[in-house]
């Protein structure tokens, strides 16, 4: 829902009702992760994307009716080999899809969802998705210190320990920055998604955008800060030299800062502003720059930390950096020369080089071309990252 957060922020301000259809869960190879959505509001006007196209067709019409008759449903999508064009996904994976009506004002806690989405604020959105009646579509928007919104449904809500179970458990899942469903049984207990008394909660956990910090004012900053941005990064370009380190020059960067790099990055450390998802891409090649700077970023949790420079200035920064006392393990987690071996030349197609490289490292992927492969299409690192993305101070 973060994608399309800003229109429907619009919609509520508005008082316009609308309908989100969102992804619930996936199976095999689906092109949308959980939490796709798209949206239409009572003039037909739709937003967003849960399929890339296969299935938006129906998924609208779905939105359409429950804008008429005010109840959520959840509806199951998948391949027909019967028939190639029936509704379903043709790429041969399954997705459920959570479709539900919003009437700004009528949800405490859809309405401070959707305001926390918008604004940026870490949220975890809880609706039920499955349960006892009464239940179903109900939401709470938990922060870290707060929680709007009640599950009370009457005599089958369980009182007000199903509440504080979600609750809690949504605030560990935005602790973790994961989304996901989440079974709880009416008295708060985890149980079987078939048990008679489970709820079934899908909870989305919106967190800032991950951070990509380009240091060095060159040609190649402007492009990497752009297919930073097109990723989805909050994209800082840093440089000690005033004359090249400037907005004009980096339209695309949120941020263009005048500091040393080694300098910046500890403070922004300090501040609490980096995290176990924040990427580097040191783009300087230059000693003075590079070497105190990758001193400190190795030695820190970060996400991806690369540098560009040719072999022998990569080799040379090794050894000057195993001279003040990195070790071979803290060596090993730079990535240098930076990007994938694409044949680059221009700044542009470097750009993508370094992005395809980052791209991998976060998701697992092989680096090989798709047709060498049998292998899966869409690689799944969420199983093994459950952990909190660490702040670093």
């Amino acid at each position: 829902m973060q994608d399309i957060a800003e229109q429907l922020a619009a919609w509520h301000r508005a008082g316009r009702p609308f309908a989100v259809a969102t992804v619930v869960s996936v199976s095999g190879s689906a092109p949308r992760d959980p939490g796709a959505a798209l949206a239409v509001d009572a003039d037909g006007e739709a937003v967003g994307s849960v399929s890339g196209g296969c299935v938006e067709g129906a998924v609208y019409e779905l939105c359409q009716e429950a804008l008429a008759s005010g109840e959520p449903v959840l509806q199951t999508f998948g391949y027909s080999d019967e028939d190639a064009f029936a509704v379903g996904l043709t790429c041969g994976g399954i997705i459920d899809i959570f479709v539900q009506p919003v009437v700004p004002g009528a949800s405490e806690g859809m309405d401070a969802g959707i305001a926390y989405v918008q604004s940026g604020t870490p949220v975890a959105l809880v609706r039920c998705i499955s349960g006892p009646a009464g239940l179903l579509g109900r939401t709470l928007a938990v922060t870290g210190d707060a929680h709007h919104g009640a599950l009370d449904a009457g005599e089958l809500a369980g009182g007000p320990e199903l509440e504080i179970a979600a609750v809690v458990h949504a605030r560990a899942m935005l602790d973790a920055g994961r989304t996901g469903r989440l079974t709880l049984a009416l008295d708060g207990r985890p149980c079987d998604p078939n048990a008679s008394d489970a709820a079934v909660f899908f909870v989305e956990s919106y967190v800032p955008a991950p951070r990509m910090i380009v240091f060095g004012a060159i040609d190649f900053a402007g492009a990497v800060a752009k297919i930073g941005k097109f990723l989805g990064y909050d994209v800082t370009v840093c440089d000690a030299r005033p004359v090249f380190a400037t907005e004009r020059r980096f339209p695309e960067a949120d941020r263009v800062v005048v500091d040393w790099p080694h300098r910046y990055l500890e403070a922004e450390a300090e501040a609490g502003r980096l995290d176990s998802r924040t990427a580097l891409c040191v783009l300087t090649h230059d000693a003075k720059f590079d070497v105190p700077l990758l001193e400190r970023a190795l030695r820190m949790p970060l996400g991806f930390v690369g540098a560009m420079g040719s072999r022998r200035t990569h080799g040379d920064r090794l050894e000057r950096l195993r001279e003040i006392g990195l070790t071979e393990v803290e060596l090993n987690r730079l990535r240098s020369p930076i990007g994938l071996d694409l044949g680059a030349r221009t700044p542009e197609e470097t750009a993508v080089a370094v992005a395809a490289e980052i791209v991998a490292h976060r998701r697992g992927g092989s680096c090989l071309p798709l047709s060498a492969h049998d292998g899966p299409i869409h690689h799944d690192l969420r199983s093994a990252k459950l952990a909190e993305p660490r702040r670093i101070a």
